[in-house]
């Protein structure tokens, strides 16, 4: 009988084991090489995972034009310390764009019960929380039951890494610039679009040559070697990036640790999102 409960007591530890790996698993997700954007830049990597789901037509413009190398060398032309830095205009003028029809803006969506959306705040009237890894603001979920097609009213806030498309005075004046956030700035919630976020390399994006001139253009600006989105690179050349999984429980714990340190000044932007990078 001894020997007997020894056996059963490694398979029941064998057993546990297995299911704590499995949960510490279930609190990582893998980038899809197709939502992965990979920007090689003269000071580093950064890597940004585009959410279609936001901005599907936004999303399906940067990989055209990634795709055709439209990116490689274009410059930072636009930086600007605790606010953004801004590229995708060849010709380096923030004048630029690209010959493909300027795009409509997708500034908020409807959002279904369906969605990746987890609720890390609930303030009265709305829910703040993620879609994968961009904070989005929406209608609480209660108002399913009572809108016209059965999904509610969100869009994205702008937080730091937050990756927002440029245009002109014109809403839907989108085209081919893009900037990433090196700061919280909500005023540009629902007035410019926003289609992924860092998930690696704010660092890169935080160092980038910025200006002091209040046009925030460079002298001398550094530059985005080469740009691809993961699908368009070899095996041998693509990262494989893991993200903290926002809808997991050990992502909530941290939220709510994050929520007490901080009391009445709480916010999503707060939160950083881990990530795991291999790279080839």
């Amino acid at each position: 009988m001894t020997a007997i409960r020894l056996v059963a007591a490694a398979a029941l530890g064998a057993a546990l084991m297995c299911a704590g790996a499995a949960r510490a698993q279930d609190d990582w997700r893998t980038i899809k090489a197709e939502r992965l954007l990979v920007i090689d830049t003269n000071k580093g990597r950064i890597l940004v995972e585009m959410n279609p789901d936001l901005a599907p037509n936004h999303v399906q413009r940067i990989r055209e034009l990634a795709g055709q190398g439209f990116y490689d060398n274009v410059k930072w032309h636009r930086v600007i310390d605790g606010f953004m830095a801004q590229t995708g205009d060849p010709t380096g003028t923030g004048e630029g764009s690209s010959p493909l029809p300027d795009l409509d803006a997708e500034f908020t969506i409807r959002r279904d019960p369906q969605s990746t959306f987890s609720a890390v705040a609930r303030p009265t009237g709305a829910q703040v929380g993620f879609m994968d890894t961009v904070p989005v603001i929406t209608q609480p979920d209660s108002y399913f039951a009572r809108s016209y097609d059965g999904k509610v009213h969100a869009w994205a806030t702008y937080c730091e890494g937050v990756a927002g498309m440029a245009r002109d005075t014109a809403e839907n004046s989108a085209n081919a610039q893009f900037f990433l956030m090196r700061a919280a700035y909500p005023s540009l919630d629902k007035r410019y679009t926003v289609w992924g976020r860092v998930i690696d390399g704010q660092s890169v994006v935080n160092g980038l040559k910025d200006s002091p001139l209040p046009s925030g253009m460079v002298d001398e600006p550094d530059v985005m070697i080469r740009v691809r989105m993961g699908d368009q690179l070899s095996e041998a050349e693509r990262p494989v990036v893991q993200v903290e999984d926002t809808r997991s429980t050990t992502f909530a714990a941290r939220v709510e640790s994050v929520r007490q340190a901080r009391g009445a000044d709480f916010s999503v932007c707060d939160v950083p999102i881990n990530a795991r990078v291999t790279a080839p």
